[in-house]
């Protein structure tokens, strides 16, 4: 896969030049700003055609990040579940445990040849603020990391992780206390000094050029996932199932298929406590289009067009807005936005633990939780695939604390499975 990323940005025509998919996306900042994004294109389109780059980068997705990663077909679950064979790319197996290191790798690297002394983020789950505090630390960068008070008490470990690799964990009190308002805090912190550091956004937004950018460095996920299901199948999968908060992840692996029309494509979002409920992050479901963080794409807003405070169990999933190329997708019905609950979320959670020893982080169980509900729907010879985003060991203690073993695992018996999953069956 040496060359994914040029393979991916050969094989595109969005954005257009500035940076619109569409009605979505460009880039609605002040033009001090401007010039500085401005600057940050120009070094990202320079450097993507340097084969010194291009060599740089591939070195450290295979020696040091360990791709490709596998995909793995979940048979236990695939029999329980009846229906499509579910199978898994196993972004959970990257070093730092989850998609995220992808394009902080790439982004860290820029910074690099840009002569940036600091990269400072944003951080809801903690993947990104971990991946970005690694890509620092390899390359010798400093690190900043905004993460709401909120999650860093349910993401306490990947807290120590972050603080372990040398980065400094900036608490933000203000607000919800959470993704929307980290990535607040970091955008002012990065207007304060726009020269000696970069802002590494953690997902598929923000203005221009980063959704393009994060979009171009989490492709070889897809570009791995459709060579990989050919030659265990023999075939493209029938469906293809992400979740969807900014929607990297879902980006990654829905680019290396959007132009095969008979793969269904599926971006899952958190329904909370529900969609009747204030209690929900579905922004694209339930959301209107309006401007958050300097891009314009579908958002949960109020009547005056600011952006509502949201909620999901998945801290990296609890964001207003989503990525402009997924509003793009969704008004021209090339990929289905679906949600799946917090209860169906944990209910996932332990089952794919229980039926094939994976631990799933709580984001990527949303994906989990729908694609066992639509393998019910399709034929035993079709198959699915999921994008596994990442590892649920920053999620255990929060989930055995307040949603227990007792209250969701299957039965004991040898059988007890068929059980669980006729309790997912009813939903």
């Amino acid at each position: 896969m040496k060359n994914a990323l040029t393979q991916a940005i050969n094989t595109t025509n969005l954005p257009d030049r500035q940076g619109c998919f569409g009605e979505f996306g460009g880039s609605y900042i002040p033009g001090d700003l401007q010039n500085v994004m401005n600057d940050i294109t120009r070094a990202y389109e320079a450097i993507v055609q340097d084969p010194a780059f291009l060599t740089e980068l591939s070195d450290l997705q295979k020696h040091y990040v360990g791709r490709p990663s596998p995909v793995y077909h979940a048979k236990r679950l695939s029999e329980a579940v009846g229906g499509a064979q579910i199978y898994l790319k196993r972004e959970d197996l990257n070093h730092t445990g989850a998609h995220k290191i992808n394009h902080c790798i790439g982004e860290a690297l820029l910074a690099k040849k840009m002569g940036k002394k600091k990269v400072i983020a944003e951080t809801g789950a903690g993947q990104h603020g971990v991946a970005l505090a690694t890509a620092a630390a390899l390359l010798g960068l400093e690190c900043d990391i905004y993460m709401g008070a909120v999650d860093i008490r349910k993401e306490a470990p990947n807290v120590s992780r972050m603080k372990i690799l040398g980065a400094n964990v900036v608490s933000v009190e203000r607000g919800t206390k959470t993704l929307k308002d980290a990535v607040d805090a970091a955008f002012e912190a990065y207007l304060q000094d726009p020269v000696q550091q970069i802002y590494c956004i953690g997902s598929v937004v923000g203005p221009h050029p980063f959704p393009m950018m994060v979009r171009d460095f989490q492709s070889v996920v897809g570009i791995e996932a459709k060579q990989q299901i050919q030659e265990m199948t023999g075939s493209l999968p029938k469906a293809i199932v992400a979740c969807v908060g900014g929607g990297s992840n879902a980006m990654g692996i829905f680019s290396a298929f959007l132009d095969d029309k008979q793969v269904r494509l599926y971006g899952v979002e958190p329904a909370g406590k529900g969609l009747d409920t204030k209690e929900h992050a579905a922004t694209i479901t339930k959301g209107k289009v309006g401007i958050l963080h300097g891009f314009k794409s579908f958002l949960l807003q109020d009547e005056k067009g600011e952006a509502l405070p949201v909620y999901s169990i998945a801290s990296g999933l609890d964001y207003p807005g989503v990525g402009p190329q997924h509003s793009y997708l969704k008004t021209i019905g090339r990929v289905n936005y679906e949600t799946a609950t917090d209860r169906e979320a944990v209910e996932a959670f332990y089952g794919l633990s229980r039926m094939e020893g994976i631990i799933p982080a709580l984001e990527s169980s949303h994906a989990v939780a729908y694609a066992i509900k639509l393998a019910q729907t399709m034929g035993r010879d079709e198959t699915i695939l999921v994008n596994l985003s990442g590892r649920g060991d920053k999620d255990i203690d929060f989930v055995m604390e307040h949603y227990p073993l007792v209250d969701y695992e299957p039965k004991a018996e040898e059988n007890g499975f068929e059980e669980f999953l006729a309790h997912i069956k009813q939903k």
